[in-house]
């Protein structure tokens, strides 16, 4: 379990963390089902509290061990089993969701016990990591050992959170508190106590890997639309039902150009000091693009309608997560350069214009899948500008912060 080379060549995601990102799939997919369906039932508070407890703590859940396996893979049998504890963790969370947005819902408090618990279990595994890690790592020592500190001592306060079963605003108070108390693990660590050798390519493509798992919840979502329109109680296949179909796979693609863009990799390997706002940063734009498959699924939803939303909510629904995942990444770019450039506010104003369009034409009663066909052409703004022009600017930023 010793310390992998931060600058090794070729370094790529193994299969045991590809199998590990898999079972995210389920859980994002049981968060994205439960934000549809709370949206489009009209319970709103449920659905946005619901879903941000979710997606952080599903996403929170897989940021440590992906750090850690940048720096540390023996991949010997006891690092694979413990591996699949951790799994086992994400599954047990998961199934804990539906609980979760029911009790957020009713409104006496928030039955959080299976997410802790499927939580808990992945930190078991992961300090076993750690602990290996310190054994067979006499230079990181002082670094794993203080995550193991700071995770045990968060885990105590998840499981007190728990079985106290606390008020909404309580819980989200002690979230935000226990956030930072193991979000401190990894500051000191990597501050204070010599830090690990994590690989600034390798980690970038670990999170890329799981944008496109995101990503694959606006195809769900575009399939059940569309199953809407063409299945065996809709009207069938149609104009509308077509341009559903490129409204949904238009907006899955373009977020993943005008993500994958950008040189993340290079830029990480260059400001290394900044990895901890870009890893955490990362986790809205994550779950933006996974409420992005949700409201696509609330489309469904009014398409056949079973919704209590009207047109213009229902864009909302897919616009609002749109332009949190696409102002995320002008954000972590201009967190990892330093640099504001007047060419990305153009393209930013431009991506501001489609989303206001789209809801502008939605409330003056366009029909839906009109307006998200036009919705779509967000993320293709920054996906032309860059293609156009983009790409000299982050050639020359990227020669200024190297």
């Amino acid at each position: 379990m010793g310390g992998r080379d931060p600058h090794e060549e070729h370094r790529v995601a193994t299969p045991l963390e590809l199998l590990f990102d898999l079972v995210f799939v389920v859980a994002y997919g049981l968060a994205a089902d439960e934000l549809a369906h709370y949206l489009a039932e009209g319970h709103i508070k449920a659905a946005l509290i619901g879903f941000g407890i979710a997606a952080f703590a599903i996403t929170w859940a897989w940021i440590n061990f992906s750090w850690f396996a940048s720096a540390f893979d023996v991949d010997d049998w006891v690092y694979r089993l413990t591996t699949m504890v951790q799994m086992i963790g994400v599954v047990i969370l998961a199934l804990g969701l539906p609980a979760l947005f029911k009790s957020i819902d009713e409104g006496e408090y928030v039955d959080n016990v299976v997410i802790v618990a499927g939580y808990v279990v992945m930190r078991v595994g992961l300090l076993f990591h750690w602990l290996r890690a310190a054994r067979a790592s006499p230079e990181c020592r002082d670094a794993c050992m203080t995550y193991v500190r700071w995770i045990s001592v968060a885990q105590i306060g998840w499981i007190a959170l728990a079985i106290a079963h606390t008020s909404i605003l309580v819980t989200l108070i002690a979230i935000g508190f226990l956030t930072v108390v193991e979000g401190l693990g990894p500051f000191i660590a990597e501050r204070r106590r010599g830090g690990t050798p994590w690989h600034s390519h390798h980690i970038a493509e670990r999170y890329g890997l799981l944008i496109i798992i995101a990503l694959g919840e606006g195809i769900i979502g575009t399939i059940a639309s569309v199953s809407a329109i063409v299945g065996p109680e809709g009207p069938g296949w149609s104009v509308s039902a077509a341009v559903v179909v490129l409204a949904g796979i238009g907006l899955t693609f373009g977020l993943w150009w005008a993500y994958f863009v950008v040189p993340w990799p290079e830029f990480l390997h260059a400001r290394r000091e900044r990895s901890f706002g870009w890893g955490y940063g990362n986790v809205a734009i994550i779950a933006a693009v996974v409420a992005m498959g949700g409201g696509l699924h609330v489309a469904a939803y009014y398409i056949e309608h079973h919704s209590e939303l009207d047109a213009a909510a229902t864009i909302l629904t897919v616009a609002i997560p749109v332009a949190v995942a696409i102002t995320g990444v002008y954000g972590l770019y201009t967190y990892l350069t330093s640099e504001i450039e007047a060419f990305h506010w153009l393209l930013i104003a431009g991506s501001a214009v489609v989303l206001v369009l789209s809801y502008g034409l939605a409330s003056a009663g366009l029909a839906l899948h009109w307006s998200l066909l036009i919705l779509a052409a967000t993320p293709w703004v920054t996906v032309v500008g860059f293609e156009v022009r983009g790409h000299e600017h982050t050639t020359r930023t990227l020669q200024r912060i190297q």
